[in-house]
């Protein structure tokens, strides 16, 4: 073989098809298998939303949900700003009052969302300002008074409790002035002398008590059967629900877990929760103030249906609403009970 000729080799051309085929091959082994699943939890930091609280300062819900799964926790002021993140797709389970949820379920001609699991009963007082001069019902003609948010669980309350006793709204011909407002707002205008009274979830009503001067007119515990009413529940979007049925029950396994070691340890609870509102808002609450907000509530994961029902009702008394809704399918406990027979726990009907 003459040397001095060039040496020719046949390469072989390999399909770009071939090599894109082979460069997606290696980005996949580089890729995790599962993508890390968000779910977004809402809570108000209010002593009535424990479970949301103590769990959120234990990390009990990350690790009840693993590590496929990152929580984006979302505080809000009252109900509606809730049910307003539920229509809009930011939130997928909150804790919220039973009046926006009606209010939302009837608005989505319920398809937004359900009532998975309750989270608290009582925790919602009227409290009147010692110097406002109101000692009976009718005390209330002429007076100012405030309620969290326009709609709200406490809102609904105060106006139906008023149209009870005779009274009338403003804005329903009468002389009971009712102003919704953020919570630390009312404890303000309590110390301003600018509000007279205040229906307000715990522990917002202790503090217009102790930083307000005001005091206990009404427990609403008082207007219940048994002294039990829902203050506070769980829902979740309708789709996320649908979507997701393993992470809903991974998070009702860890709020039942929650609710049972709360009652079993209130000092050690009220001391957590304590700090994460403190987490929350800047500011925790005076030893005396968490105690006494405490002893008004029950943290329950029962959702206490027949409680919601007369709300609703209470609702359409009040002229909230134009008619009774329609709630037939606004629970849905299939989750929540299989929990508990999991755990040897009596299913709620």
């Amino acid at each position: 073989m003459d040397s001095s000729q060039p040496i020719r080799c046949s390469i072989r051309r390999t399909p770009r098809s071939l090599l894109a085929g082979a460069v997606l091959f290696f980005i996949a082994l580089a890729l995790p298998l599962h993508a890390q699943q968000t779910v977004r939890i809402g809570y108000f930091p209010n002593v009535s939303h424990p479970q949301a609280l103590v769990g959120r300062a234990q990390g009990a819900f990350e690790r009840a949900l693993g590590p496929g799964v990152r929580i984006q926790w979302q505080q809000f002021n009252a109900g509606p700003s809730a049910v307003e993140a539920i229509f809009a797709n930011a939130v997928d389970i909150t804790y919220i009052g039973p009046s926006p949820t009606i209010n939302g379920y009837v608005q989505s001609r319920g398809e937004a969302l359900r009532v998975i699991a309750g989270a608290c009963s009582g925790g919602a007082a009227l409290i009147v300002r010692n110097g406002a001069n109101i000692h009976t019902a009718a005390d209330f003609h002429g007076k100012r008074v405030a309620s969290p948010q326009l709609g709200n669980t406490q809102d609904v309350a105060l106006r139906y409790w008023l149209h009870s006793q005779g009274l009338k709204t403003r804005d329903k011909g009468g002389d009971v002035e009712v102003y919704p407002m953020p919570n630390p707002e009312q404890v303000l205008l309590f110390e301003r002398n600018i509000l007279d009274a205040a229906w307000a979830p715990e522990p917002w009503a202790t503090r217009l008590i102790h930083q307000g001067q005001g005091h206990l007119f009404l427990d609403e515990r008082t207007l219940w059967p048994n002294g039990q009413f829902v203050s506070a529940h769980v829902i979740v979007r309708t789709q996320f629900l649908q979507q997701h049925p393993d992470i809903v029950k991974a998070f009702l396994r860890a709020h039942v877990d929650l609710t049972d070691w709360i009652l079993a340890h209130p000092d050690q609870a009220k001391s957590l929760l304590n700090a994460q509102i403190k987490s929350d808002t800047g500011k925790a609450l005076a030893p005396a103030i968490i105690n006494e907000a405490w002893s008004r509530l029950t943290p329950t994961y029962d959702p206490l249906r027949a409680t919601l029902f007369r709300s609703a009702q209470e609702s359409y008394d009040a002229g909230s609403v134009k008619s009774v809704p329609n709630l037939s399918n606004l629970y849905d406990l299939t989750l929540l009970n299989q929990v508990l027979v999991e755990k040897h726990k009596k299913a709620i009907q």
